[in-house]
Order: C-alpha cells, then sequence, then structure tokens
C-alpha cells in the first residue's frame, strides 16, 4: 500500500504493482488536494462493482466513483487491463497508464466523447503516454 495525504493506493491481488507517476498524473489533473483512493482489484470484485453500480454483468478494466466535489475512487483490474492492452497494442504499464488518466479524468466530470477524448489527449501527450 502506498499512501500520501491525499492520494491511497491499495493493492488486493496478489501481483505487484507498477512503478507509475501516480501521483504526478493525479495532482496534474485533479489537483493535489483532490483526496484520490486507487484500488487494484481481481476480476471478481471489479465484475461485482460493475454488475452492482452500473447494472452490467461483466468485468471491466477500470471504474470511477466520484464521492464528492473533491474525493473519488478508481478500481483498476490489471487481468483485464492486460488483455485489453493488447487491443489497443500498448505494453502493460503504459495501458495502466491510459487508463489511470482516463479514470481521473471521468472524476473531473466527463462522459465518453470528443470533449474527454481531447481532454484524456493532452495529458497523454503530457506525461507522453
Amino acid at each position: 500500500m502506498a499512501t500520501n495525504k491525499t492520494f491511497l493506493i491499495v493493492n488486493e491481488t496478489k501481483g505487484k504493482l507498477p512503478s507509475l507517476p501516480f501521483v504526478k498524473i493525479k495532482n496534474k489533473i485533479l489537483g493535489k488536494k483532490y483526496e484520490l483512493n486507487l484500488i487494484f482489484v481481481s476480476d471478481k470484485k471489479i465484475h461485482t462493482l460493475n454488475k452492482t453500480y452500473r447494472k452490467v454483468d461483466s468485468p471491466t478494466d477500470i471504474l470511477s466513483f466520484p464521492l464528492d466535489k473533491n474525493s473519488g475512487e478508481i478500481f483498476i483490474c490489471k487481468k483485464i487491463a492486460n488483455k485489453k492492452a493488447k487491443d489497443f497494442e500498448r505494453e502493460h504499464n503504459n495501458f495502466l497508464s491510459f487508463l489511470f488518466i482516463h479514470g481521473c479524468v471521468h472524476l473531473l466530470g466527463y462522459d465518453h466523447g470528443d470533449k474527454m477524448e481531447t481532454i484524456e489527449t493532452k495529458f497523454r501527450k503530457n506525461f507522453k503516454i
């Protein structure tokens, strides 16, 4: 588990977490004061979360949940992300960074579409992702 006052990373899986600039990405997109939990979970857990909160009966790679204006949670399933990385022709760690940016932009209040893609592209370029 990695932590600072406004960012907590929890690994609920058996695998090792990658060393990625999660804190820098979080601070750039959401700000230093935004309180964020990043939780790495199993495919079973993310399936349950997706079914419960989105009514989608399948696992996914990432889910973002705003808790209030200044806090939120991002759940990532590394197993699903690893499979999807190949679809996007990205290496695993690059795709995890890509997903994390995607989740942070969702927490800003954006939904899928051109505007969100433009914002994500700006941040991906910023971090060379």
